[in-house]
């Protein structure tokens, strides 16, 4: 499969990867010194707050403060999905950075963009699924009142 090569320098090119990068570990320190379980360090889930249910994403700020602290069980207690979520942007900034730094990429073929297509669907319908099985599963809950 041919690959797009881009001409701009390797400085360049990293920027924005190491851009994300740092504002990441960042915010992962700043999860990790204020704890997201105590009230009124952090705004209120929207649907929490209005609702009265869990979205898809609530406890995902409580599961990451877990995780930084090295406790997966109380990570995956808080959100399930972040057992896939995390590992997935681990592995999406990887390839990516790895894409800057050699200045190639592969062409996108008509099959590949349809298997793109496919996948944001499932992952939408998953992501829909989750948010409403888990109001009617106790131990899927984000374990906060």
């Amino acid at each position: 499969m041919p690959a797009r090569s881009d001409s701009r320098p390797r400085a360049r090119r990293v920027l924005v990867p190491v851009g994300v990068l740092v504002g990441s570990a960042a915010a992962l320190g700043y999860v990790w010194a204020v704890d997201p379980n105590e009230p009124g360090h952090y705004p209120l889930c929207p649907t929490k707050f209005f609702l009265g249910i869990d979205c898809p994403g609530c406890g995902i700020m409580r599961g990451t403060h877990d995780l930084v602290h090295g406790n997966v069980a109380g990570a995956l207690d808080h959100n399930v999905l972040l057992a896939v979520l995390a590992p997935m942007a681990v592995v999406a900034w990887v390839v990516w950075a790895l894409r800057s730094w050699t200045g190639r990429s592969p062409e996108a073929t008509t099959a590949q963009m349809r298997r793109r297509h496919r996948l944001m669907v499932v992952g939408l319908v998953v992501l829909v699924a989750f948010g409403i099985v888990r109001n009617f599963v106790p131990y899927l809950g984000s374990g906060i009142g």
